[in-house]
């Protein structure tokens, strides 16, 4: 975690997330194509290196969450460069590893490997992230992957002192000192509507519970996080207003033991859904809700990011799906092809970058409330239900 006055920032700098979200457009072209930075920079040149370098940070929840580093390192390693980790070496991935990886929505995305070399390096503090920025830098990668609105400063710092120098930043604009959010030419940064496909969740949860009352755990109480409450609890409210939703914080990103402790007190309460938003927090999260579920209890978890049905595949409702390996992986194959350019890119259900996992268990109603579902996607792809980005923007509940 970051130390106290390093949250502040981060608290600033996410909610400046949500105004950029609100004010920009994203730019990115049609399904087959990569997207397009809302502020290009001049028509870059295409690298001319037939082994091409790409080093990725990772925020302190590391390799192995399941989640969100685990994505940016799919985008990276199995997508862009054909590779998985076995024993500790990088080892060639066949053909079928990779598609096993794509939803159906993916697969007309033309995702392949675009021939890179990946370099990752796995931050432990958040005093980690700047240095080992910089020795990506130093090691001659043509591109820098940030992993997690954590990394902005650092991304900011390093990439002006590089300008040469080309930097992909998750999750968060650059944000400058007076506060406002600003582009750097050597800078791509993507962030997503997370409350979107949060609320889809949520109104699958809200037609998935037996009992009227379901929990969210989130990490960090910031406003990136509070995009994902906010979404869920509409979505809920959406098809099943007087259900309850409990919300509780970890207050970290890397804390397994406080996520179980967390999703049991919910259970305790009588919680049969939980949607987590925690980072590797959320592992206790789904670990709660299987002890829960071999004591005979009727209870669903909802996994983050990723599709995290491997974890629990009788427990996992589903995944709020956060395409952070797509923006990794175009943002790769933009620079392979010399399309890369600096600026903002916004990614939400329109633009495929958030969606959630196939619901692969069973529960009463399941097939009418795929297709409810199905028919909100359409609504807010389609303009005509605007999803609240934070709680502040939710309807007063009935009594």
């Amino acid at each position: 975690m970051a130390p106290s006055s390093s949250l502040l920032r981060l608290s600033l700098m996410s909610a400046l997330v949500l105004v950029s979200g609100c004010k920009k457009q994203s730019d990115e072209k049609p399904a087959d194509t990569a997207p397009t930075a809302a502020a290009p920079s001049a028509t870059p040149e295409a690298p001319k290196a037939k082994d091409l370098k790409v080093g990725l940070v990772t925020d302190v929840g590391g390799r192995g969450d399941h989640s969100f580093n685990d994505s940016a390192l799919r985008g990276l390693e199995l997508w862009a460069a054909g590779k998985k980790v076995e024993s500790g070496r990088y080892v060639d991935a066949s053909p079928e590893e990779l598609k096993a990886t794509l939803q159906q929505d993916l697969t007309s995305r033309g995702i392949a490997p675009v021939g890179v070399t990946p370099v990752v390096l796995q931050s432990k503090v958040a005093e980690d992230y700047e240095p080992n920025l910089q020795l990506l830098v130093d090691q001659g990668v043509a591109l820098s992957v940030g992993v997690g609105f954590m990394l902005e400063g650092a991304v900011e710092t390093v990439a002006k002192r590089n300008p040469d120098a080309k930097f992909l930043l998750i999750d968060s604009p650059i944000v400058g000192a007076d506060g406002k959010p600003y582009t750097l030419p050597n800078v791509r940064t993507a962030v997503f509507r997370e409350e979107q496909g949060s609320y889809l969740v949520g109104a699958l949860a809200g037609l998935a519970t037996q009992v009227g009352k379901v929990g969210f755990v989130g990490g960090i109480e910031v406003p990136l996080i509070k995009k994902f409450e906010a979404g869920f609890r509409a979505g809920v409210a959406a098809t099943n207003p007087k259900a309850t939703v409990l919300v509780n914080y970890t207050g970290s990103f890397d804390n397994v033991s406080a996520g179980k402790q967390v999703a049991q007190d919910l259970v305790s309460k009588g919680a049969d859904v939980i949607f987590h938003a925690a980072g590797s927090d959320g592992l206790g999260v789904i670990q709660s809700v299987k002890e829960a579920r071999a004591a005979k209890k009727n209870v669903f978890v909802i996994g983050v990011d990723s599709d995290q049905s491997p974890l629990a595949p009788e427990a996992m409702l589903t995944s709020m799906v956060k395409r952070v390996d797509l923006a990794v992986y175009e943002a790769v194959r933009d620079l392979r092809e010399g399309k890369l350019t600096g600026g903002d890119v916004v990614l939400g259900l329109k633009e495929g970058g958030v969606t959630y996992a196939p619901v692969r268990v069973e529960f009463p109603g399941r097939e009418a409330a795929l297709q409810k579902v199905e028919e909100l996607r359409a609504k807010i792809v389609a303009g005509e239900i605007d999803v609240p980005s934070h709680p502040s923007q939710l309807a007063p509940a009935k009594p």
